[in-house]
């Protein structure tokens, strides 16, 4: 089960037990990033905000609704898709992160290409999301350090168009808890400042239902590396087939959002400094109960 154990150490201090991320919102709680895919093909959303208009009224809305960060992401990274050009991934993004952070909203950039990092931090994002930890572009740590911003770090074994072949663990616990802190030593070592490192296990990525449960299950291992953790587990396949009708047929995307904010009290209650969601306001109030609950002393 999840549980609180040990608060997590950080070297820029803790408010009200969880991390705090210099340059971004510290609310003395879980933090949710609300996820805006300006893609064609996400699993769950695609194409509903592709228009750079709607998109913007989305981020909006989803500041209204308790996000303490808006993700802005424009290349989807569900299991099978693939690659856009550079280009391509540029012109979605830009006009939004622009006018959401002009707005005076949080804005992180989903992003495994360093190019597109820095011209989203040019035009106010304060956070990079990199779903392949840098892996996949080999500028990005470097870029990050230069920007003197926090950085997401996913665990990633690999590109999405073939990721799911590569989910073979012996304890998946270990060995993404390795994986991770191995990628941390490479982006301090590159000039990121350890406290700005944010860890993510990648929920979904390279690993089965059973990895997705294991993780969050031992969720205090990867709190124990040390670093401020984002747990991402938001409408996955993993809550569907959980969640699965008597034929056997997954519950669909938008209707797996009670098992995500349960999910969410879950991870905020253990320790997680955030939550990455499509649907705020459930987990919005989620944290806030976990938070609750938490400062009552029942989970130490």
């Amino acid at each position: 089960m999840l549980t609180g154990g040990a608060e997590p150490p950080n070297a820029l201090g803790l408010a009200a037990g969880w991390p705090v991320v210099p340059g971004l919102p510290a609310p003395g709680r879980c933090l949710v990033m609300g996820v805006l895919n300006v893609t064609p093909d996400s699993f769950s959303d695609g194409g509903r905000w592709l228009d750079a208009e709607r998109a913007i009224g989305q981020g909006r809305l989803l500041a209204t609704q308790g996000a303490d960060l808006v993700d802005v992401g424009g290349e989807s990274t569900r299991p099978g898709a693939g690659r856009v050009s550079e280009d391509e991934e540029l012109r979605r993004v830009l006009p939004v992160v622009r006018e959401l952070a002009a707005s005076g909203l949080a804005v992180s950039i989903d992003t495994t290409r360093a190019t597109v990092a820095a011209a989203a931090l040019g035009v106010g994002a304060l956070l990079v999301n990199d779903v392949s930890g840098g892996l996949a572009d080999p500028s990005m740590l470097a870029t990050v350090a230069d920007a003197g911003v926090p950085y997401v770090l996913m665990h990633w074994r690999g590109p999405s168009t073939d990721m799911q072949a590569r989910a073979d663990y012996g304890d998946v616990v270990a060995e993404v808890s390795h994986a991770l802190a191995r990628r941390r030593d490479s982006a301090i070592s590159a000039g990121v400042h350890p406290g700005r490192v944010i860890l993510d296990p990648g929920l979904g990525f390279g690993k089965t239902a059973a990895h997705n449960w294991q993780l969050l299950g031992r969720v205090h291992e990867l709190l124990g590396l040390g670093s401020p953790l984002l747990v991402g587990a938001s409408r996955k396949a993993f809550l569907g087939s959980l969640l699965a009708d008597g034929s056997g047929a997954p519950r669909p995307p938008t209707r797996r959002e009670a098992a995500t904010a349960a999910v969410s009290a879950l991870a905020a209650a253990a320790g997680a400094w955030c939550v990455r969601v499509h649907d705020v306001s459930a987990s919005a109030d989620a944290v806030r109960v976990a938070a609750a609950v938490r400062a009552s002393g029942d989970l130490r």
